[in-house]
């Protein structure tokens, strides 16, 4: 899905819940922060059914997604009927390329920006760069929405391979779902993001947490009592001091 990633096509995987169960989740949390007659980037749309669902509150409304193969599909999506709702626009662009981003957001202007699961799939040395491109497309007016898994992730990733434990787990896990975090799997790898370490991160870009907490992430795997597989997470939202 983008440059950041470490497996293929992840857009298929893990993350590519129903809107229902996470965006429209979200959207009371942050919405309340968010200056809704800005436009909104959600960041590594993927299939574009959750950007479709925040065109719906947030006009203009933009998916960008580095793989093509992402953008074809959620353009199909949108070409099937997004219910009325005003037609969202997706760009293919890497949000590690603060450049392209800066580019972006001359275009919108400040923006808001929707981040779920992005920097724990990303490469450590590239997530400075994403937070950097986040600050980009806010400017002084806009915010960003964050959510990544939190460090007890792994736990909940076992159960899902119904390992023992997290050190039992493989690599890349056989699921098509679960190797979308192989290195949340992986022993020797990160387990996920504190609320210190993604504060640091943005502070770093600029950034100041104007709020924060913790909810369930949900996935597209399940439990092997057949209840949805959600992972601990961590949320925040970030944006310039005013």
């Amino acid at each position: 899905m983008n440059a950041t990633l470490r497996d293929g096509d992840a857009w298929e995987g893990i993350w590519s819940t129903d809107p229902a169960i996470t965006a429209a989740v979200h959207l009371p949390i942050f919405e309340k922060h968010l200056d809704p007659g800005l436009p909104l980037v959600d960041v590594d749309c993927g299939n574009g059914a959750r950007t479709v669902f925040l065109a719906g509150r947030f006009h203009p409304c933009v998916g960008i997604d580095r793989s093509a193969g992402a953008l074809e599909h959620a353009r199909t999506v949108v070409g099937e009927g997004s219910g009325g709702r005003a037609a969202p626009d997706f760009r293919q662009l890497d949000i590690t390329d603060p450049g392209a981003i800066r580019r972006l957001h001359e275009e919108l202007g400040d923006a808001n920006v929707y981040l779920r699961g992005v920097l724990q799939r990303s490469e450590p040395h590239h997530r400075p760069r994403v937070a950097e491109s986040v600050a980009a497309l806010v400017g002084d007016l806009g915010r960003a929405f964050v959510v990544e898994a939190a460090q007890t992730a792994r736990d909940a990733l076992s159960r899902g391979a119904e390992a023992a434990d997290a050190s039992q787990l493989p690599g890349p896990l056989d699921s098509p779902g679960l190797s979308d975090l192989p290195h949340l799997a992986h022993p020797s790898g990160p387990s996920g993001e504190s609320l210190a370490d993604l504060t640091a991160l943005f502070g770093a870009a600029g950034l100041r947490v104007c709020a924060s907490g913790s909810l369930p992430l949900s996935t597209t795997e399940f439990e092997p009592d057949g209840s949805r597989l959600e992972l601990p997470a961590n949320w925040l939202v970030v944006g310039r001091p005013r």
